[in-house]
């Protein structure tokens, strides 16, 4: 945890009773899921994300420093940052106050218009995919090659049964052994996976937590053709997108193995009743790896 101070309604109606008091009249409440941050509705029209970890504040700064000048281009709705809270003696770190999207998380309400969900996040993609300036952030985790990532692979395989591996372990060799990016960094979202977007009537309707938002390779994100997407609309997805080489599809199956078995094992800790888990995440993990494998 960031702060021992317990974040409750109180808290937050002081908080901003002392930053932003044009929206203190506003009732504060709470918001079920979150990883770094906690949240809050506020009103119908907003959230406040107060961190809990100690790397939230710096994920903050970033989205406050890159998503209002990236949102106006993207087709998809996003939690721009409106007002940024300070440091005080009521909490010791940075918040935000920023755009509510309305939308239930993947994790917990799956896509079922997989056609309709392939073109929004095609072109969402598509949209986020642009040069990125000098001084945009990098990440080691994200957007690097896979090659950076072999040492992750086997810890994270023992989430899994042995026949499940041996195909994930296909797919991640075929993926790494794919010639590398040649192209120039693109944007990144950086961690698109089921509990960072949210969805109604079946479809994809929001993009949420930009916190890992960074530059690099676009098949980081292309994993969300197997890790938000129902069976089969992989192939709609990647022809919505366009020009995508196979090498691009195959390290995009690579991150979505990584990504899948990570949900898998969050999962698990959830089973185990350890700190983090997280009990949706190991479903939409495993429906990843079989989405992945059938399509492999």
């Amino acid at each position: 945890m960031h702060t021992d101070i317990d974040i409750d309604a109180d808290l937050v109606r002081s908080l901003l009773r002392e930053q932003h008091p044009y929206l203190a009249g506003l009732d504060p409440r709470p918001v079920d899921g979150g990883w770094d941050n906690q949240l809050w509705r506020l009103g119908d029209e907003l959230a406040v994300r107060l961190p809990r970890t100690p790397r939230a504040p710096d994920l903050l700064r970033r989205e406050c420093r890159w998503l209002p000048e990236l949102a106006p281009g993207l087709p998809l709705p996003v939690p721009v940052p409106l007002r940024v809270g300070q440091p005080s003696a009521l909490f010791p770190a940075v918040w935000t106050v920023v755009r509510w999207v309305a939308g239930e998380p993947l994790d917990r309400v799956p896509v079922t218009e997989g056609l309709h969900a392939a073109d929004a996040l095609a072109g969402f993609l598509r949209a986020l995919h642009r040069d990125a300036p000098a001084g945009a952030p990098v990440n080691p985790g994200r957007g690097v090659p896979l090659t950076d990532l072999v040492p992750h692979l086997d810890e994270q395989l023992e989430v899994v049964s042995s026949p499940v591996a041996a195909g994930v372990r296909e797919v991640w060799e075929a993926a790494v052994a794919a010639p590398a990016w040649d192209g120039p960094p693109v944007w990144l979202h950086g961690d698109l996976h089921p509990a960072n977007a949210v969805g109604s009537h079946g479809t994809l309707t929001g993009v949420i937590d930009f916190g890992e938002l960074c530059v690099g390779e676009p098949a980081t994100d292309l994993a969300a053709a197997w890790l938000l997407l129902p069976s089969g609309a992989a192939a709609r997805f990647f022809a919505a997108y366009g020009d995508v080489d196979e090498a691009t599809v195959r390290r995009a199956r690579g991150w979505a193995v990584l990504r899948g078995l990570g949900l898998i094992g969050i999962g698990q800790a959830w089973e185990r009743g350890l700190p983090g888990g997280k009990e949706t995440w190991g479903p939409a993990g495993r429906a990843t790896l079989d989405r992945v494998l059938a399509s492999a």
